[in-house]
């Protein structure tokens, strides 16, 4: 916050991130409750409203992933909509009324309602001790300073008064930050609950039949209800997140997945959390998604100790608003913490970008291998072709045989006496390869006379010469290749005219 002044809250802090990391739900922060007056200035009056919750003056509405969290009066506004109270019977469940629990959640209790004379005392600890009464209370108020400023130790004050306990979560903490997670997308109807166990991935992949069987049991071996594992992923500390949804069969044949609110009260529950302890399940969580007035009420909100002008910049620095929410990082713990995920999750995109690498390898080889079948039956169908071509040749001739060359045969004939022609003519292709052949005779003539001088040639240059060379190289063999086939379609061309012009003159003799 800036200032003394904050509305008293008493809420369960939170993190939206996509992990069951750290001692809460959303982040770790604890259940912490704070107390200030009602304004932004050294102002030392009772303050107007000591009772509010997290969203305002609402009674007992924590802000975390499941209902009925709380400990006041009202029911928890969690993800879930609040369904403790009431008695639920889906899926064989036959879950009872609860009552509400003391404490913050999954265990973590509540500190007592602060005092309306907190915020005078703390502003007293860190401007005016009166507990010397000499020149060293002031230094004695720095000291209060610099305790408050780092988050931790107890400001004295008064000789007659209590300390005052300094948190990290006090307005003048300075090991404050804000960073953003992923907003949850999936829906109560979904049924996905998160279980955090305290084994390594490995193993709980190894078990996860058993960890199936076992849930079953823990969830009263009903045959018309099925577990089933979403996804299974890698906590920091040797730790494994485990998604499962369970599935409600109807003796008609229907299906439908239990809510996810539902699931994770069943699992509140006392006799149900021992047997899941014992499954090694340290934290249950609900991935249920943000309802936008839910998500209106969050932003609108600044957490504890978090200065409302460091939280509207961190909305207005929020890359992605549809996608990602600002999440208030307090202490060193908490930054730890985050590290680790996001190391987790480095490690974990690193695996997959090294499958797709491999994929990627296994492509590109089987690609070259489709390259090379392409060009064989490129080959084979100029192979084929040709043979279709010489016998259509030899079934054209028999088909004239017997009759007169036309005018357009003739024009044929014509045609391919003037290719012959250019082929062979001095300034053409084949002259241009006799000079080309030439050249290449005198070069290692000369090569072969003058191979006891040596000469440094630069080693790019060298390289450029060699390329060019081997282009030219293969630019001939490619041109030498041209002109045989094409030499082998003229002579087959030429003796099936021979053929035919003989078959005819025998007849006309």
């Amino acid at each position: 916050m800036g200032g003394f002044g904050a509305p008293a809250t008493t809420a369960t802090v939170f993190n939206f991130g996509n992990s069951l990391g750290g001692a809460g739900a959303f982040g770790g922060f604890g259940t912490t409750t704070t107390s200030a007056g009602a304004g932004f200035t050294f102002s030392f009056t009772n303050p107007s409203s000591t009772g509010g919750g997290l969203f305002g003056n609402t009674q007992n509405k924590g802000f975390g992933f499941s209902s009925g969290l709380g400990t006041g009066p009202g029911a928890g506004a969690g993800f879930s909509s609040g369904l403790g109270g009431t008695s639920l019977g889906f899926g064989g469940f036959n879950l009872q009324p609860t009552q509400p629990q003391q404490g913050g959640l999954f265990g973590q209790q509540s500190q007592a309602p602060a005092q309306p004379n907190q915020l005078i005392n703390t502003a007293s600890a860190l401007s005016a001790p009166t507990l010397l009464n000499d020149e060293r209370d002031a230094i004695l108020a720095k000291w209060n300073q610099l305790q408050a400023f780092w988050g931790t130790g107890k400001g004295y004050f008064n000789n007659s008064i209590p300390p005052v306990d300094f948190t990290q979560e006090n307005p003048f903490c300075r090991f404050k930050a804000v960073g953003y997670s992923c907003i949850p997308r999936s829906k109560d109807e979904d049924g996905l609950v998160a279980l955090a166990l305290s084994k390594k991935e490995a193993d709980v992949r190894n078990q996860q039949q058993q960890l199936v069987e076992s849930l079953h049991k823990v969830l009263g071996s009903n045959a018309t209800l099925t577990v089933n594992v979403e996804g299974v992923k890698a906590l920091p500390d040797d730790q494994t997140e485990v998604i499962i949804y369970a599935v409600e069969r109807s003796p008609s044949g229907m299906s439908k997945r239990v809510p996810a609110s539902t699931l994770f009260n069943y699992m509140e529950q006392a006799n149900v959390k021992v047997q899941l302890q014992q499954l090694a399940v340290v934290m249950a969580v609900p991935r249920t998604a943000l309802s936008p007035a839910q998500l209106k009420q969050l932003l609108q909100n600044p957490a504890a100790g978090v200065d409302p002008i460091i939280w509207e910049q961190a909305k207005v620095d929020n890359p992605d608003p549809e996608k990602l929410i600002p999440v208030p990082m307090v202490g060193f713990k908490e930054l730890l913490r985050r590290l680790k995920i996001q190391e987790q999750m480095t490690k974990q995109h690193q695996t997959r970008v090294d499958i797709i690498s491999n994929d990627i390898r296994e492509l590109q080889k089987n690609q070259g291998t489709t390259v090379a079948k392409i060009a064989q039956y490129k080959r084979k169908l100029m192979d084929l072709s040709h043979r279709v071509l010489q016998v259509l040749i030899r079934q054209e001739i028999q088909r004239k045989s017997g009759y007169a060359i036309q005018m357009d045969e003739e024009h044929l004939r014509v045609q391919l006496d003037t290719i012959q022609s250019e082929l062979n003519a001095p300034t053409q292709f084949k002259g241009r390869l006799n000079e080309l052949m030439s050249q290449i005779r005198m070069q290692n003539h000369y090569g072969t006379v003058r191979s006891e001088e040596r000469y440094i040639v630069d080693t790019d240059l060298l390289r450029e010469i060699k390329q060019h060379l081997k282009q030219q190289q293969e630019g001939l063999s490619h041109l030498i290749t041209v002109i045989k086939d094409d030499m082998e379609d003229i002579k087959v061309i030429e003796q099936g005219l021979h053929d035919s012009v003989h078959v005819r003159s025998g007849k006309l003799s």
